[in-house]
Parts: structure tokens; sequence; C-alpha cells
């Protein structure tokens, strides 16, 4: 019998289970993937120091299971961040922010030494981009950010009615075909009133791990 979505999840975050080093601080993502792998690391929550959340909502999930969640600035580093995406290539490059939580993953992705990229198979791409690119801008930015990520080949929509963490706002932008994913990344960073957007190129995966019909499959 063929696997669900959700099975091949729970698979993938019960693997990723490995790659937490006893007696450190580890990071986690948002999403629902994420949210299976915290599930798992109740299991093990008296092996670790504590985590740092990539958004309220996973701090939410990490009290509810009585995970400690710790404040970054009171941490020296973690040991390792485990996230999904929204898409993946074999090069470890990743869309996110299909969660509106990118900012946040991506300062908590820079403070750690490894980050494990947890996903189903579902995900996996050739070429970046046909899920619609996140990015968070500043309110007041919102309709010149537009008009340049159309001079870039982008049909950006607003995502009405979420507000980032950071109280800021998504577009998501849809129709790129991301060929060179690092220099998108910096290009689009470089748009004045753009927080961060959702390519995880500069700073990729260390490890990816898909669920699939045969099991967790490891990228490195």
């Amino acid at each position: 019998m063929a696997l669900t979505q959700d099975e091949k999840k729970q698979a993938v975050a019960k693997a990723a289970l490995a790659y937490v080093e006893p007696d450190t601080v580890i990071g986690v993502g948002t999403g629902s993937t994420a949210n299976y792998f915290i599930d798992a690391l109740a299991s093990m929550k008296h092996q670790i120091e504590g985590t740092v959340a990539s958004s309220v909502a996973t701090a939410d999930r990490l009290k509810s299971h009585g995970i400690p969640v710790l404040d970054i600035h009171a941490v020296d580093e973690i040991s390792v961040y485990i996230d999904g995406a929204d898409e993946a290539t074999r090069h470890l490059h990743l869309i996110k922010g299909g969660g509106a939580a990118l900012t946040r993953e991506k300062i908590v992705a820079a403070v750690s030494k490894k980050f494990v990229c947890i996903t189903d198979d579902s995900k996996l791409v050739d070429v970046l981009g046909a899920f619609p690119l996140p990015i968070e801008v500043i309110p007041m930015a919102r309709s010149y950010v537009a008009r340049e990520l159309v001079k870039l080949g982008g049909n950006p929509f607003w995502r009405e009615g979420v507000v980032t963490d950071n109280g800021n706002l998504i577009l998501d932008v849809h129709n790129l075909k991301i060929l060179d994913p690092c220099e998108l990344e910096t290009q689009l960073n470089q748009i004045t009133g753009v927080v961060t957007n959702g390519l995880f190129a500069r700073r990729p995966a260390d490890v990816l791990l898909l669920g699939g019909e045969n099991g967790v499959e490891t990228l490195e």
C-alpha cells in the first residue's frame, strides 16, 4: 500500500532525530513537517539543553510538549537546525516561506552549525520556482517591491491577511524559473524594502532527508 504524504513526513521527521546532539541547543523550523519533528523530539526532550524556535507557532508547539524554548540572544551556538522546505533540489538549494516564517528561519539557519532539511519526495525538483517564491517586505515598500519584481520577470501577489511575526507582509512571486538561486537570492535582497526572500541557496541545507515510498533517502 502506498504511503500517504503525511506518513512520508512522519518518517523523515523521525529520521532527523539521529542528527540531534545530546546536551546541545537545536533550532526548529516551521510548518507541517517541522511539526512532526517537534512531536518526535518530545521523546528525547530531556537529552537536549533546549531549542530555538523559528516562529511563534513553533515555540508554542514546543512548549506544549514541555520542550524548553530559549531566546536566540542567550545562545552562542546552535548545533543543528531542522526544518522542512516547499521545494528542494539535489544541490540542496531550497525555497522556504510557505508558512511566512522565512526571515526567522534564515536567522536560525545562519546561527546553526548544520542545517538538516526534512521533506517528502514530492518537494524535490530539478529547477526551483514552480512553488511561488515568498518575499518578506516592509509594509510601506509593498507596491514598490512588487513593481521591481515585475521588472525581473516575476508575477508577484500580495498574500492578503498574512502578517509575519516581524510585522511585515509577504509577496509570493510566480513565474520565476530560478536557474541561479545564489545570484537571484542576492539580487532580490538588494531591492529596497525587502527584508529577505525565501531562497536558501547562499546558506543551503547541509543534509536533505527525503521521505519516499522506500523509506528515507539522504542527500549531502
